[in-house]
C-alpha cells in the first residue's frame, strides 16, 4: 500500500511517484564519511506524475525549470546530516514545501494611484532640487 507524501490541500503525491540516489556524502563524520552513503537525492518526474492534473505540471515546469533537468525531472538533494534516514526525511520535507511554494496561486496586483500626500512631497522635493541646482550659478561655458 503507498504512503502519500502531503503537499497541501487537495494534492497528494504517492511515495511511489519519487525515488531516491544515495551517495557519498562530503563534510563531518570521521571515517564514517568513506564508508556509507549518506547524501540524499529525491527524484520526480514531473511529466510522468499521475496525481498532477496538466495544469499543475505546466505550473510546477514553469516555475522550477531552474531546478529540473531538460528530462523534466525535479532533483532534491539533502545531506545535512550523518543519517541516511534524517536526510531523506528532510528531503521529503524540502519536497514538499517547494511543490507547495510552486502551486500556490500568485496574488494579482491590486493598481492603485498615489496619495495626495506623496504627489505633493513628490512635487516639493522636485522643486527642492531645482532651487539646489539653480543657487549654484552658471560657472562659466561658451553659452
Amino acid at each position: 500500500m503507498a504512503e502519500f507524501i502531503e503537499i497541501m490541500d487537495g494534492v497528494r503525491i504517492p511515495d511511489t511517484e519519487v525515488s531516491f540516489v544515495f551517495a557519498r556524502s562530503g563534510g563531518p563524520g570521521g571515517q564514517n564519511v568513506n564508508k556509507v552513503s549518506t547524501r540524499v537525492e529525491l527524484l520526480f518526474d514531473i511529466g510522468a506524475s499521475r496525481s498532477l492534473d496538466a495544469g499543475q505540471k505546466s505550473t510546477l515546469r514553469a516555475v522550477l525549470r531552474n531546478r529540473t533537468g531538460s528530462e523534466g525531472i525535479l532533483r532534491v538533494r539533502s545531506d545535512a546530516s550523518r543519517s541516511q534516514w534524517k536526510n531523506r526525511q528532510d528531503a521529503l520535507q524540502k519536497f514538499a514545501r517547494l511543490l507547495a511554494r510552486a502551486l500556490q496561486p500568485v496574488k494579482k496586483r491590486a493598481s492603485s494611484r498615489p496619495t495626495r500626500a506623496s504627489r505633493a512631497e513628490r512635487l516639493a522635493a522636485k522643486k527642492r532640487t531645482g532651487a539646489l541646482k539653480r543657487s549654484r550659478g552658471h560657472v562659466g561655458g561658451d553659452e
